[in-house]
């Protein structure tokens, strides 16, 4: 199996979107940046590298797009794709990419070679290319509740959970968060304290998205959740496994997100897009008002490939 990721990689101009193409002068072709991952390296991670190689420009991830499948010499091939939106650099000829375009959505759709690069860029103008975004992680490996004596709530991370710890920390930064928000359980705010001191924030604790604050009142912890994901910036919250598969579901539910399953395996991460309210906003307003989950794409770990 050959695993690569790419994205469709986009800019505001004066309002409108346009998207970069890139012409590769080996096969001669319009594509979409892409490239095949490195060993120990992540499929996002991947996805801004290859941009970055092959078009110049820092990017910032967005929603996952879809996974594209075929055969290379028979030898089957994925590429996973991301919006990725362009936040610095310029573009110089390599040795891959000879050209590049930026274009409105329906002249890149014209101009690129194959149908796999149109079907991705048809489902990144589905949506608006500048959603709110929520990285709600699950605490990482913690000793085993049967083996730990004190409160459940000081049980901390193993040594398993630590290196989940660290490779959360060199993974979120991709999608630029600015806030950590987690619950009041040591394994919760264990596993994402590297990433607030990264960012030079403080850890706002949420006791609504524990199990013990959640469940009491599962719609108090659900309204908690869209109020932290309508707050300026992106942001990465940090819960448990009794919590996150019920918040998800609700939230698809309530977005007509058709969800097949919902995992929820220690340090996984699910990538949560929401639609911007209009105007101001507070829990006050109609329901139709409040931000919309319109994406949700499980990781189910963080840690490289091997």
């Amino acid at each position: 199996m050959i695993k690569a990721a790419g994205a469709v990689l986009w800019r505001d101009a004066d309002g409108d979107v346009e998207v970069a193409v890139v012409h590769r002068h080996r096969y001669d072709d319009w594509s979409l940046p892409k490239g095949k991952l490195d060993r120990g390296e992540t499929v996002p991670a991947c996805a801004v590298r290859e941009v970055f190689e092959e078009t110049g420009y820092s990017c910032v991830l967005g929603r996952h797009l879809k996974q594209v499948s075929y055969s290379v010499k028979s030898v089957p091939k994925t590429v996973d794709y991301y919006a990725a939106e362009a936040v610095s650099g310029s573009f110089a000829a390599n040795d891959e990419v000879d050209s590049l375009k930026w274009l409105p959505v329906a002249d890149a759709s014209a101009l690129l070679t194959y149908e796999p690069d149109r079907e991705v860029l048809a489902e990144f103008t589905r949506l608006p290319a500048d959603l709110l975004l929520v990285l709600l992680v699950r605490h990482a490996k913690a000793g085993k509740r049967s083996e730990w004596d004190d409160d459940d709530d000081l049980r901390p991370l193993s040594d398993a959970g630590w290196r989940q710890a660290t490779a959360l920390r060199s993974l979120l930064p991709v999608w630029s968060p600015t806030r950590v928000h987690t619950a009041p359980r040591v394994r919760c705010v264990d596993t994402v304290r590297a990433v607030a001191e990264d960012l030079s924030v403080e850890m706002v604790e949420e006791p609504r998205l524990s199990e013990e604050g959640y469940w009491p009142d599962p719609e108090a912890g659900l309204v908690r959740l869209l109020e932290i994901a309508a707050d300026e910036g992106r942001a990465v919250v940090s819960s448990q496994g009794g919590v996150i598969p019920s918040v998800v579901r609700t939230l698809a539910e309530l977005g007509g997100l058709r969800l097949d399953e919902i995992p929820c395996k220690k340090g996984s991460v699910w990538v949560l897009a929401f639609t911007r309210p209009f105007g101001a906003w507070s829990t006050s307003d109609s329901p139709s008002r409040w931000p919309t989950l319109v994406s949700a794409h499980y990781l189910a770990s963080a840690l490289p490939r091997p």
